[in-house]
């Protein structure tokens, strides 16, 4: 009667019609049962391991218990009413024992290494990996460290969920009711529309103001009123802290700082200096120094353009009457004026040409002309809210490659944000083969009335092109053996490169005119405005690439120098000393952005939120390659070809050096980029 734990025919998907929350426990609490028995039996046998009597065995325990977890996972994220988010985190602590048991267990650690040395490179990198991880999760251990080490494991997993709900909360309990529509001057009218439905949603006369982005970036790129757009970032930049007009109603505070002595404790006991050490073993750069190095010197070439885009921009702010000092609720809102008045181009202009229906058409044409793929909706498909679509990616011969879901707007009940997540992975069961499936979790502004189509900003479509580029590091994998299919292996910093290498297409003119059509006339997007977008890549990219800047070197910093403290580090301190650094600009003693950064306090980006630029060095010498073929069709099919063999298909086969190698012909260079951003004529 549970349908979590119905049998599943080979690539049926998940039934999200009848899931309920109180399937979950139940569900996983069995499959983690029989898990734990399969186990016993197959180390108690005592003839020599071999691939097909334990990896192969361990790969299906893992895929039975995810075909039970998975969509619980994702409906938290997705439908976090109080019904799931119980049931997630009811769960969690089991899955998370589960797996420090897996880790930290002897005679799986020594079947894994009495296996015979594979023949085949891939296998040979999956058992290098597995005897790694098990040393990263404190196999070598004392008893009494070993239980330490799981005990912080735990607790870590719990406060990185309790640190999202918090933020969650904090974004859907405030609210700004706004009755005279005087103060909302200079808002469009889809946003006042958004605004107005909100407010009649709760019975409420007038305009609700809230905190998800589509709703803040409304007020504070274009409300007239500055003290409204003040007291808006200030609700934004104190969400879930000590801070603000919620302080300490969901501080994360306390969060952060017990999350950075867990963590500092357990990279110790593995004989790590400090946690970013610990991060950095299983990625691409050689050592905290390195990245660090890698940053300021980013810094120090976008400087020089980011002090001449703030003195731009505070000139102009002053001819149209603004303050003479510039401060964070100016910045979106001048900037946004200015680029009007620079280069004629402003969202809302370009808004209607962007209707989500036919950037997907551009997209799937893109698709075709890259890789021969063909994307078909499949109506029929199970969904969990009526805004959600399923499609199915076919090759040129009409062959299933694998599917994706696409969630587009913002909700209530939605975590923040945009991301990918996996249904499936490829696997093969025998001679049949598991189609790889994504889940891709946008949340753009909604269609203003019935009948009409979300319009997208530019930033918006860039955003769609990001995740779908991870749905296809996922989906166009060609490696059966599922620890290292798609996303799985690929080191962390190196997983954003075919993300990233997806934005670029955003920019380019055949793109663009395939993407932008006006929603109501069918009028293509005008070459003027093509001009505009292209000119906009370079638009205050210097204080683009410094915010970065400032996000990565605070993040490695706080788990390096955490282990050199002596005691609790002082994280508001150290963002300040940071952006003292690196930055031009300095946001009030309120802001508390630590307590919303949830890539590095709930994700998987601690000490690793610089593999955003780091692989933006790989994407944007990638796409170099198509620039250099010629972007006329054959080009594109040829070089495509190329990336998706290379690149796309290998997943964490191989480590992603070589698989840049293998596509380049070389190591990566920074030139791209640096053309990308505007900033090659800075002195090296």
């Amino acid at each position: 009667m549970n349908p979590l734990l119905d049998p599943r025919p080979l690539n049926a998907l998940p039934d999200f019609n009848r899931l309920a929350p109180e399937h979950a426990l139940p569900a996983l609490q069995t499959v983690l049962a029989e898990a734990r028995a399969a186990l016993q039996e197959r180390l108690g046998n005592p003839q020599p391991p071999r691939w097909e009597t334990l990896v192969e065995p361990l790969d299906a325990l893992s895929e039975r218990i995810a075909q039970v977890w998975g969509p619980v996972s994702h409906l938290f994220s997705v439908n976090s009413t109080p019904g799931w988010r119980e049931a997630y985190n009811a769960g969690l602590p089991l899955l998370t024992e589960y797996s420090l048991e897996l880790a930290q267990s002897e005679p799986l650690y020594r079947a894994w290494k009495a296996l015979p040395e594979p023949a085949e490179p891939v296998r040979r990198k999956i058992r290098d990996d597995a005897l790694r991880d098990f040393e990263l999760s404190g196999i070598a251990l004392p008893e009494a460290q070993k239980a330490r080490y799981k005990t912080i494991a735990l607790r870590l997993s719990e406060l990185q969920t309790r640190f999202e709900e918090h933020l969650l909360d904090a974004i859907q309990a405030y609210g700004l009711l706004i009755e005279d529509e005087q103060r909302l001057a200079g808002m469009t009218p889809a946003a006042l529309a958004q605004a107005r439905q909100k407010a009649e949603a709760r019975g409420e006369s007038g305009y609700r103001l809230t905190l998800d982005f589509p709703s803040y970036d409304a007020v504070i790129s274009y409300a007239d009123d500055r003290e409204l757009r003040r007291r808006l970032y200030e609700a934004y930049a104190t969400r879930a802290s000590d801070q603000g007009p919620q302080a300490g109603r969901f501080d994360n505070g306390p969060l952060i700082e017990e999350i950075l002595r867990l963590r500092q404790e357990q990279a110790a006991l593995l004989g790590f200096s400090d946690y970013a050490a610990y991060s950095l073993a299983t990625k691409m750069a050689d050592s905290a120094d390195q990245v660090e190095r890698f940053l300021l010197d980013l810094a120090r070439r976008a400087r020089p353009r980011a002090e001449a885009e703030l003195a731009e921009l505070s000139a102009f702010a002053l001819e149209q009457g603004g303050p003479p000092q510039l401060e964070p609720w100016d910045l979106a809102y001048y900037a946004e004026k200015f680029k009007a008045a620079r280069l004629g181009l402003s969202d809302e202009e370009t808004r209607p040409y962007f209707p989500l229906p036919q950037v997907l058409e551009g997209l799937f044409d893109l698709l075709g002309q890259l890789y021969g793929l063909r994307v078909v909706e499949q109506p029929d498909a199970p969904r969990w809210h009526p805004d959600v679509r399923h499609y199915r990616l076919l090759d040129r011969q009409g062959e299933v490659l694998g599917g994706f879901w696409l969630d587009p707007y913002a909700r209530d009940d939605k975590r923040g944000g945009a991301w990918m997540d996996e249904c499936h992975n490829r696997r093969r069961h025998g001679g049949r083969l598991q189609w790889p499936v994504a889940y891709l979790v946008c949340n753009f502004r909604p269609p203003v009335h019935p009948g009409e189509p979300a319009l997208l900003t530019h930033d918006e479509v860039v955003t769609l092109f990001h995740e779908f580029g991870h749905g296809l590091h996922l989906v166009l994998t060609e490696v059966d053996e599922p620890s290292v299919a798609g996303i799985h292996g690929v080191e962390w910093d190196a997983v954003e490169l075919p993300s990233q290498f997806m934005e670029n297409w955003c920019y380019e003119p055949a793109t663009l005119r395939a993407l932008g059509r006006h929603w109501k006339s069918g009028e293509p997007l005008p070459d003027a405005l093509i001009d505009k977008l292209r000119a906009s890549r370079v638009f205050h990219s210097g204080l683009a690439t410094l915010r970065q800047v400032e996000f990565a070197l605070f993040d490695l910093r706080l788990h390096r120098d955490h282990g050199h403290a002596g005691g609790a580090l002082d994280w508001l301190g150290l963002l300040r000393a940071v952006r003292a650094e690196v930055s031009l600009l300095s946001p009030p003693a309120f802001n508390r952005m630590p307590c919303s950064f949830s890539h590095i306090f709930a994700g998987g980006y601690a000490a690793g939120y610089y593999s955003y630029k780091w692989a933006e060095v790989l994407s944007a010498d990638a796409f170099a390659a198509f620039e250099e073929a010629g972007l006329s069709a054959r080009p594109l099919a040829e070089v495509g070809a190329r990336f998706r063999a290379s690149v796309l298909a290998r997943g964490g086969s191989a480590k992603a050096a070589e698989l840049f190698r293998a596509f380049r012909g070389r190591d990566p260079a920074i030139e791209a980029l640096l053309r990308h951003s505007g900033l090659e004529r800075v002195s090296p």
